[in-house]
């Protein structure tokens, strides 16, 4: 039986995460249940299936327009969007996600 494939985050991608939780927190906002849960799993450097793999790069390809709004970034208010973009990694986890996504096609 073959073993199954997993993919284990970079620590880059866990301390990403790790801000937009402390930022969430902070500012009241940004990202879902679903993103905090992908955040926790991140930090904990815990092993992704290829369907994490593909759920995350569905995210990143949906959300990459969130990178134009106001006060991405801002380190006094930063928007939700990238509090939202950080728990899921952040720019890391989309380089990350790109690489392992073209290993799985």
């Amino acid at each position: 039986m073959p073993k199954p494939v997993r993919f284990v985050p970079t620590s880059k991608m866990a301390e990403n995460a790790a801000r937009g939780l402390d930022l969430r927190a902070k500012h009241g906002r940004g990202g879902t249940h679903v993103g905090v849960a992908r955040a926790e799993q991140l930090i904990a450097r815990e092993p992704l299936e290829p369907k994490d793999i593909k759920s995350m790069y569905s995210y990143f390809a949906r959300h990459a327009v969130d990178k134009q709004g106001r006060n991405w970034a801002d380190p006094a208010r930063p928007s939700a969007g990238y509090i939202a973009w950080l728990l899921w990694g952040g720019d890391e986890g989309k380089m990350w996600v790109d690489e392992k996504r073209k290993m799985l096609d």
